[in-house]
């Protein structure tokens, strides 16, 4: 089997920090390559990986303000689908833009589809809908009118994440800097329960952190850590008493939350998008719909144990797991 895996060019594949596309084609990739499976990345020329790399963007365009992303983006796509007959099978993580392609090309071609950024773009998921094949990253994120051929959850190189069993007593904020992820009323849960809170995670709305988060970081009790990396990320997670998660919009995956409970920490979220599918309420965390709630939460923490945490992350989480979904997938495909 001869697969191309198309991932982002905004961040190198695995990312160097942030970059949550790019860290799934990345572990994707690398489980095929395990199984012996022919892949080819289509990803950034500085990208890692253990099949064969094709590249036509040098550098990702997040991290240099000379690229032009439209630009780099339209040779990126066509590199792929120019040499789409060389392939069984493309698989697509780079969003609704390859899929005006795929009528052009003769190779099946599979879109993973990593949430709605607007609702404006469902409109070229329809458009395509019978000529090609989607797979969602969790029943929450479906779309009624799309037709999909499974859902695979997002998979974690459980490596990387090893279980901790006694850790430390702060609370940890990890995610974007951006109202949609909750670093505000991360904040405001962790002083009402009596906690320090670490926030980790890049800044992707400065105005919002300017606002919201920059003016309670005392070091004393609120700590910011910058945008973690893969050294310090499982470290910050597996040493957190509980993670939090206020999420205000429908979240399709979320990695870090599953990140945590493969490290043994549970996870208080806001009952949003596919967070009941991740957590299983009063065994690896809490499902909770307020700030008020959030607090009760944290006092309901000792009441979890972190084994079922990481037992439960490691059933349904892990890379293998997805890298055999994908596979399933591919043959269901091919075989028709």
């Amino acid at each position: 089997m001869r697969v191309a895996i198309l991932s982002s060019i905004a961040w190198r594949t695995p990312p160097r920090n942030y970059g949550p596309w790019e860290q799934v084609a990345s572990h994707l990739a690398e489980g095929l390559v395990a199984k012996g499976i022919n892949v080819t990345l289509f990803a950034t020329a500085d990208s890692v990986t253990k099949g064969k790399l094709d590249a036509t963007c040098p550098v990702p365009y997040a991290e240099d303000q000379n690229v032009d992303p439209k630009v780099v983006e339209c040779l990126h796509i066509s590199n792929v689908m120019e040499k789409a007959d060389q392939f069984d099978l493309i698989h697509n993580h780079f969003d609704f833009l390859p899929l005006t392609y795929s009528r052009l090309i003769k190779t099946p071609m599979l879109t993973t589809i990593h949430g709605f950024s607007s609702d404006k773009i469902r409109e070229v998921y329809r458009k395509y809908n019978d000529d090609t094949h989607y797979v969602s990253i969790s029943n929450a994120d479906r779309d009624e009118t799309l037709s999909y051929t499974a859902t695979v959850y997002n998979g974690i190189d459980e490596e990387a994440f090893p279980y901790i069993t006694f850790p430390n007593d702060y609370l940890l904020f990890f995610g974007r800097i951006h109202p949609d992820k909750g670093a505000s009323e991360a904040i405001q849960i962790a002083r009402k329960s009596g906690r320090k809170l670490l926030i980790a995670g890049l800044v992707q709305d400065e105005g919002y952190f300017k606002r919201e988060v920059e003016p309670h970081i005392d070091s004393e009790n609120v700590f910011y850590c910058g945008n973690v990396g893969p050294e310090r990320r499982s470290t910050l997670l597996g040493m957190a008493y509980a993670m939090l998660h206020p999420i205000s919009f429908e979240e399709p995956f979320g990695l870090s939350v599953a990140e945590s409970m493969l490290c043994g920490t549970p996870v208080i979220a806001f009952n949003r998008g596919s967070m009941s599918e991740l957590i299983k309420h009063g065994q690896t965390g809490f499902l909770v719909s307020t700030v008020s709630e959030a607090v009760e939460a944290v006092g309901l923490v000792k009441t979890i144990n972190r084994k079922d945490c990481a037992e439960w992350a490691q059933s349904m989480f892990t890379k293998d797991k997805m890298v055999d979904g994908y596979l399933a997938v591919y043959e269901s495909i091919l075989n028709r």
